[in-house]
């Protein structure tokens, strides 16, 4: 040990190459280190992180791919269900009156409480549709009298109507006599045309520059 350190005494700096095998190789190694630490910061470290991106990358593609590929197995059973989706909204979108129906509509929810013998005493569209995203919705304040049975067959009715209108807010009162007054609000929609949905559309995107 002591001659070890022997050979690291009185070493000449000047002249490195005078100095005994060990001071050397401890020199060699040193400036083996710097070199290794100076390719690290201005070389390997940006290729360290382009290969650890690429490696990133190719991890994302084979998710893509692999998402892709179950994509493709699936295609003909999606488009089987996307048919059958289509199908069930056209019918629904067929219970739904056009503009010009909604008249012959209101009669037949008129005709419906008369048939069974009740006493309209108020029968009030909304002056204005709501406007949804493909269909209007149009408001009824409906007030009528008449006895349970014929109430709940009225009910019934309306329910059974070739389009599409529903009965809410529903309130009952028990006259003197016996006699149910219902209150309520009778819903009815109908369908937008195509320059309806156009003009709606148009005035959404206006509302969401005017907000940018």
């Amino acid at each position: 040990m002591a001659g070890v350190l022997d050979q690291f005494r009185n070493l000449n700096t000047r002249d490195p190459g005078s100095w005994p095998p060990l001071p050397k190789l401890g020199l060699l190694l040193l400036v083996l280190v710097v070199i290794l630490g100076v390719a690290y910061f201005l070389d390997w470290q940006g290729q360290l992180e382009e290969l650890e991106a690429g490696r990133a990358q190719e991890a994302k593609l084979k998710q893509e791919y692999v998402d892709k590929k179950k994509q493709a197995v699936n295609l003909d059973l999606l488009q089987n269900q996307k048919r059958e989706i289509e199908t069930s909204f056209g019918a629904l979108l067929k219970q739904l009156p056009n503009k010009s129906q909604m008249e012959a509509l209101l009669v037949d929810i008129n005709q419906a409480g008369l048939g069974r013998g009740l006493q309209f005493e108020l029968f009030r569209p909304a002056p204005s549709e709501t406007v949804r995203d493909f269909y209007a919705e149009l408001p009824i304040t409906v007030k009528v009298t008449g006895n349970y049975h014929d109430m709940g067959a009225f009910a019934s009715d309306i329910g059974q109507l070739p389009r599409i209108v529903t009965l809410n807010d529903i309130n009952l009162n028990v006259g003197k006599d016996g006699t149910l007054t219902m209150d309520t609000v009778a819903k009815t929609f109908r369908y937008l045309d195509d320059e309806e949905v156009a003009a709606q559309r148009a005035a959404a995107k206006a509302a969401k520059a005017a907000k940018k």
